[in-house]
């Protein structure tokens, strides 16, 4: 991703995860795997940047930063306890459309919320210097984010501390799925 503004290096991969929400919902069963696989890493690694990064970064620099991101944050559990629960159980379980279609609505409506409410904040009260950093960083936080959802963990502080080493895990756990997929 070239984007080198944190505003719209988050609002491209908004785009990306409602390209992967559409490909999840056209594919055939024996597609569907390897496109709901590729969302939830997108949202977990999303979610997670923006925990650890963005939306501390905006407690600091926003008039009533405080609300706005504990208003996000709340959004963001409700999503991630909601992609857990399909991660869990896979795109073949009873119910994965309808349960997906209410994850989509959830994750829409939080991007809608950051893009109309948090982000323009941002820009307005940031520099293209300060966004730029932001984006490096995000950029850099996204290489070693967790890539399943992990509701509960939504601070910055929680998400450094424990952060590393769920997300070696998340990884380890992605290689043996992979490995067991392979050999059927």
């Amino acid at each position: 991703m070239e984007e080198t503004d944190v505003v719209d290096l988050l609002v491209a991969q908004h785009v990306m995860i409602q390209d992967l929400f559409d490909e999840v919902e056209r594919a055939s069963a024996g597609r569907r795997y390897e496109s709901f696989t590729r969302l939830v890493r997108l949202l977990a690694v999303h979610e997670t940047i923006e925990e650890q990064i963005v939306h501390p970064y905006a407690r600091l620099v926003l008039h009533d930063g405080d609300a706005v991101v504990d208003e996000r944050l709340t959004e963001e559990r409700e999503a991630k306890e909601l992609l857990r629960d399909l991660d869990r159980t896979g795109p073949d379980a009873r119910g994965f459309e309808t349960r997906l279609a209410a994850l989509r609505a959830a994750v829409t409506e939080h991007a809608r919320n950051e893009e109309r409410v948090e982000f323009p904040r941002l820009r307005a009260t940031t520099s293209v210097a300060q966004r730029r950093a932001l984006a490096a960083w995000v950029k850099a936080a996204a290489a070693l984010a967790p890539t399943h959802p992990h509701p509960g963990i939504e601070s910055a502080v929680t998400n450094m501390v424990l952060g590393a080493p769920i997300a070696m895990m998340d990884r380890a756990r992605d290689l043996i799925r992979q490995a067991m997929a392979e050999q059927d």
